[in-house]
């Protein structure tokens, strides 16, 4: 590899975690399916083509990544690296392949809900590549079986992995089951008590590599039914909470329940541990709802949702339905500020992070920005020696000029948009997406991705009196974003652009190259965690509609 695109590389230094001082768990914890009474299996599992650089997952054999009713290509490549081999800078193109399409998945939805109407989304795809080890980001995609709509997610983990696995299984069963109907919700309530069989909540699209905790199960189970319980109480709860409202509560219910549990008596060890790191570990979470009538998003910090939109002439512009919740946005930063005395002005947020550590504003978990002093020290002292603690990566740290918490929250920003014929995918992803790529850019690629159309800009006044040295530069950029596309999934298409596009947007192998191979304890110096999920919505949505309306 040559020499300037190792200093290209190298000069590409960013913060090395999200959270200051905080370390990530080295060790995922064991895993199973939540009961099956609560899920039902879906048809269109994808499966992973490789085995990626996250010590997360080490499958024994290479499988398809497409999914069922998905793409008919298969990965014909069985020379595959394994998870534990260090690679150099002279990684070829298959092993580049092979390591950007680990977590590939591509799912067509069945083109009718269900319940009596089209499904508004045609198909997703999704993608994921770890800079930590093991990988801190999750993501989900279910169907509603109670209710209408599709939910998508992408959570953003820090101080490890376990929050964000913990919400990416539930917060979806949350959602669902506040937009369920009382009757609905009485037929749960039976069933658990009965012992009968237990309707189906969710459908989930899960890629091998995605699991559940397994020992959490039982308390998972336990703390939803204390949840439709008290819907079931409510007298106004009727034929279920709007989605808007749905969305709002889930996220702050399931923030309480985290906390809850890290502070109670639990069945096992293993369970306490869980809960304890869950608490005090953090994630962000972007949740999509999608419907025939639009697409709902709530989002709890720096995760994104980008919708692309295909104008009249053929080109793409890109439509934000999520602000950041970070310094960076005024507004934001007014109310975190308002929230504490005056006094407090010049501390709460010092260098762009809460007190100095967090940059993101808004997070599920994260309880040492949410609870009093003594609380954290009387949690952390109970049942766990100093041993225990330092091998569970926690330790009593109190950020400094803690006065007043809590200092941070899981209420999201809800926002609403009504689908037009235009209106053509929605792209979900972490920060680690965004740190590369700016909306427009995003869009762009995926747009092309779709149609295949590289359209150009005219020149414009300024451009036509430019060098020739600039004249070159701008023909690099056009020729490179006219160049055929060599992913399938819009996800790993957009990863690829994002980690090995040079100044010129140019693909640059070489770069990408040093970027994937980055030993496990550099990779997280110069990128982040990407998980990416392209929805591509249902263009028979807006015919059906047309012939509903004239009937």
């Amino acid at each position: 590899m040559s020499r300037c695109v190792c200093v290209r590389v190298f000069s590409q230094v960013r913060s090395c975690s999200t959270l200051v001082l905080s370390k990530s768990i080295s060790q995922p914890s064991a895993h199973r399916p939540l009961p099956h009474c609560f899920t039902q299996a879906s048809p269109h599992t994808a499966f992973s083509s490789c085995s990626s650089l996250s010590s997360l997952v080490q499958p024994t054999r290479p499988l398809s990544s497409r999914a069922h009713g998905g793409s008919d290509e298969e990965d014909d490549d069985d020379d595959l690296i394994s998870p534990k081999h260090d690679l150099n800078f002279q990684v070829g193109r298959l092993q580049m392949d092979n390591v950007l399409r680990a977590n590939e998945q591509s799912v067509r939805v069945p083109e009718f809900d269900g319940r009596g109407g089209p499904s508004p989304v045609l198909k997703f795809e999704s993608n994921q590549l770890g800079a930590n080890v093991p990988l801190e980001d999750r993501r989900c995609a279910a169907t509603c079986l109670r209710t209408r709509g599709m939910l998508f997610g992408v959570f953003d983990g820090h101080g490890g992995h376990t929050c964000a696995q913990a919400v990416s299984e539930r917060l979806p069963y949350y959602v669902a089951t506040a937009m369920m109907s009382q009757a609905s919700l009485e037929d749960l309530e039976v069933a658990m008590e009965t012992g009968r069989a237990t309707p189906p909540i969710l459908q989930w699209y899960k890629h091998r590599n995605d699991y559940n905790y397994r020992d959490s199960a039982e308390l998972y189970v336990q703390h939803l039914r204390v949840f439709w319980q008290e819907l079931l109480a409510s007298e106004e709860h009727g034929e279920g909470m709007t989605p808007a409202d749905a969305m709002s509560h889930a996220f702050q219910r399931l923030d309480v329940d985290l906390s809850l549990e890290a502070q109670v008596p639990l069945a096992n060890e293993l369970m306490r541990s869980t809960a304890v790191q869950a608490a005090f570990a953090g994630s962000t979470a972007c949740l999509a709802h999608v419907t025939s009538e639009g697409v709902l998003v709530a989002n709890a910090g720096d995760c994104r949702a980008v919708l692309g939109v295909q104008d009249e002439d053929g080109s793409w512009s890109a439509v934000p339905l999520s602000r950041d919740h970070t310094a960076l946005n005024p507004d934001e930063l007014a109310r975190i500020r308002a929230q504490h005395p005056p006094s407090e002005s010049d501390t709460v947020v010092v260098d762009e992070r809460l007190l100095g550590m967090l940059m993101p504003l808004r997070a599920f978990g994260d309880v040492r920005f949410k609870w009093s002093q003594e609380l954290q020290q009387s949690v952390l002292e109970s049942g766990a020696s100093c041993r225990e603690l330092e091998e569970l990566h926690l330790f009593q740290y109190l950020p400094p000029h803690y006065l007043t918490p809590p200092y941070l929250d899981a209420a999201p920003e809800v926002t609403f948009h009504r689908l037009r014929p235009q209106d053509r995918f929605l792209i979900l992803a972490s920060d680690g997406l965004w740190d590369e790529l700016g909306n427009e850019e995003a869009v762009r690629l995926v747009g092309q991705h779709l149609t295949g159309v590289h359209l150009q800009a005219p020149l414009s006044a300024r451009q036509r009196q430019l060098s020739l040295r600039q004249m070159h530069q701008l023909l690099l950029r056009r020729r490179a974003r006219a160049a055929p596309a060599l992913d399938a999934n819009a996800a790993t298409h957009l990863i690829r652009h994002a980690l090995g596009t040079n100044e010129y947007g140019e693909l640059d192998s070489e770069k990408l190259a040093a970027m994937l191979a980055l030993p496990d304890d550099l990779a997280r110096m110069y990128r982040d965690d990407i998980t990416v999920t392209v929805i591509y919505f249902n263009s028979n949505l807006h015919k059906h509609h047309d012939g509903s309306s004239r009937h």
